[in-house]
C-alpha cells in the first residue's frame, strides 16, 4: 500500500501546469508551479516544516513549546500543521490588512492569532515584527522563528522547490518568476537553478509601496518608496537577510489594482483559483515578455489558495469600494452604483448648524443639501461654507440652516453623461444631486467623479 504517515509527508512534488488563455501573447512556453496543491495550500509549507525541523535539530525548539511568528498567514498555516504533528502550540502575529479569511483558518487549526495595525513603522513596539519578537523573548520554552531572516527558509527551497523545477523542466527551464516577500522562495530556487544553469533568469514581482525594486538597481533603501499597499504576501518595508539580490536579475512592479484584476482573471479565464500574490505574478510575466523568445521556458511560481481572499478580490463589493473593476462608468447612475443602497444625509431648514456638522461627523461627508419641510430641495451646506462662516462667527453652531445655507445642488436625471455632470461641479458648487426616480435622490460629488474616471 502507498499512502503518507501523517500530513507533513505531502509536502512538496506540486505540480506544473501550462499557462495559456492569459498568455496569449507571450511566445514563450509559460508553466505554473502550482503550490496550492501543499497540504496547507501554500508554498509556505515547505519552509515552514524545513524551519521546525532545523530548530529542533540544533535545541532551538523544545519538545512541548511554543512557536512564535508574524506572518501574513500563510507561513502560519504550515507552522500550523507541523505543530500539531509534532506536538507544539503556535502563536501568529498578523497585520489588520491581512483578509478574515486568513486569520480564521488560523485560528481553526489551533493557532492562536494577535492581529497588529499595518500603518506604522517596522520598529514601531506595535508593530507585528516588533511584537512577535517580544513574545518570542517573553514567553517560556518559545522559539521565534524570524521567517525574514531564517536560513531555513531559503534552505527549504534550495533543497526542494528549486531541483523539483529543475527535474519537472528537464533542465528546460530558462527564467523563474516569483513574488518576493520573505525572500526564501526567490532565492531558494534561484540559487539551485543558476547553480545547474547560470543562464536561468531570475525576476521579481514587487509591489508599489515596497523597497525591493529600487534597492536592487540602486543599492538604496529609499523610505519614500514605503507606503501602504493593498496587494498581500509580496513586497516590504525591510530587506530581509532571505532576499539574495544576488541571484535575482530583475524585479518588475504591479499595481494593487493588476494584481487583484488577475488574480479574478486567473480564476475566471484559468480556472485557476489562486490567491492575490498570483495575480500579481501572472501580470509580471506578462510586463517582462520582451524578455522572453518562442524557444524559452518561464516557470511562474503561484504561492497560495483563492479560499483566502473571497472577502476581497473575489468580492466585486470590495473591488468596487477601490476602484479595482473594470466596468464602463460613463452616467451619474454608473458613478453611484457602490453606495446607490444608501440613503440621502439632508438637513432641514430649521434645524441648527451643529445639527449638520454632526452628520457630517458621523457619516463622513462634506457636502449635505437643505430640504424645507416639504422635503424639497431648497439649498445646499457644505464644509467650505461653515469654516468661513465660523471665522466670522464662533457661535455658528447655534445658528439656524436657513440663514447660513447657499443655493441648492443642481439635480440631474440618472442618465446624465459624466462630463455633463462635471461641468456642473464647480468652485462654487460641490456636488449635483442625481434624480433617480420615484422621489429618491443620491449625491455625487468630485470624489465620485475622480474614483469613477480614474
Amino acid at each position: 500500500m502507498e499512502y503518507a504517515k501523517n500530513i507533513l509527508e505531502t509536502i512538496g512534488n506540486t505540480p506544473l501546469v501550462q499557462m495559456n488563455a492569459l498568455v496569449e501573447g507571450i511566445d514563450a512556453l509559460v508553466l505554473a508551479k502550482y503550490e496550492t496543491f501543499n497540504p496547507g495550500n501554500s508554498v509556505k509549507d515547505r519552509m515552514a516544516l524545513k524551519m521546525i525541523e532545523d530548530a529542533e535539530a540544533d535545541g532551538r525548539l523544545q519538545p512541548g513549546g511554543t512557536i512564535i511568528e508574524g506572518t501574513s498567514g500563510n507561513t502560519g498555516m504550515g507552522l500550523a500543521l507541523a505543530a500539531i504533528v509534532k506536538g507544539y502550540k503556535l502563536i501568529c502575529v498578523m497585520a489588520d490588512k491581512q483578509s478574515k479569511e486568513k486569520i480564521d483558518i488560523l485560528r481553526a487549526v489551533g493557532a492562536e492569532v494577535i492581529v497588529c495595525p499595518t500603518n506604522v513603522e517596522p520598529e514601531d513596539p506595535r508593530s507585528y515584527y516588533s511584537v512577535s519578537k517580544r513574545l518570542g523573548e517573553e514567553t517560556p520554552n518559545a522559539w521565534y522563528v524570524n521567517q525574514y531572516d531564517n536560513p531555513s527558509n531559503c534552505k527549504a527551497h534550495f533543497e526542494s522547490t528549486g531541483p523539483e523545477i529543475w527535474d519537472q523542466t528537464d533542465g528546460k527551464v530558462t527564467h523563474f518568476v516569483v513574488g518576493v516577500g520573505t525572500g526564501g522562495t526567490i532565492s531558494g530556487v534561484g540559487s539551485y537553478l543558476k547553480m545547474k544553469n547560470p543562464n536561468v533568469k531570475i525576476w521579481g514581482v514587487d509591489t508599489y509601496g515596497s523597497v525591493f525594486k529600487k534597492y536592487h538597481e540602486t543599492g538604496v533603501f529609499d523610505e519614500n518608496e514605503i507606503y501602504p499597499y493593498v496587494t498581500e504576501g509580496i513586497g516590504e518595508d525591510i530587506l530581509p537577510a532571505n532576499v539574495n539580490f544576488g541571484v535575482i536579475d530583475g524585479f518588475t512592479k504591479v499595481t494593487d489594482k493588476d494584481a487583484a484584476v488577475y488574480t479574478q482573471r486567473l480564476a475566471k479565464e484559468e480556472g485557476m483559483f489562486l490567491g492575490n500574490s498570483a495575480g500579481a505574478a501572472i501580470k509580471g510575466v506578462l510586463q517582462l515578455k520582451e524578455h522572453f523568445t518562442k524557444d524559452d521556458v518561464v516557470v511562474v511560481l503561484f504561492h497560495d489558495h483563492g479560499s483566502r481572499y473571497v472577502g476581497k478580490m473575489f468580492n466585486d463589493d470590495w473591488m468596487r469600494e477601490r476602484g479595482f473593476l473594470d466596468e464602463e462608468v460613463s452616467t451619474a447612475a454608473d458613478l453611484i452604483k457602490d453606495h446607490v443602497d444608501k440613503p440621502l444625509v439632508t438637513v432641514k431648514t430649521g434645524e441648527l448648524v451643529s445639527h449638520a456638522i454632526e452628520r457630517m461627523r458621523k457619516f463622513k461627508i462634506s457636502q449635505i443639501p437643505v430640504v424645507d419641510a416639504n422635503n424639497s430641495f431648497v439649498g445646499s451646506v457644505d464644509e467650505t461654507t461653515l469654516f468661513s462662516k465660523f471665522i466670522e462667527n464662533k457661535d455658528i453652531a447655534d445658528t439656524y440652516i436657513l440663514d447660513i445655507m447657499e443655493k441648492p445642488f443642481p439635480v440631474v436625471h440618472h442618465k446624465t453623461v459624466i462630463d455633463d455632470i462635471s461641468k456642473l461641479i464647480t468652485k462654487d458648487n460641490q456636488a449635483v444631486l442625481v434624480d433617480l426616480g420615484d422621489h429618491v435622490h443620491h449625491i455625487i460629488t468630485k470624489y465620485d467623479i475622480i474614483k469613477g474616471i480614474g
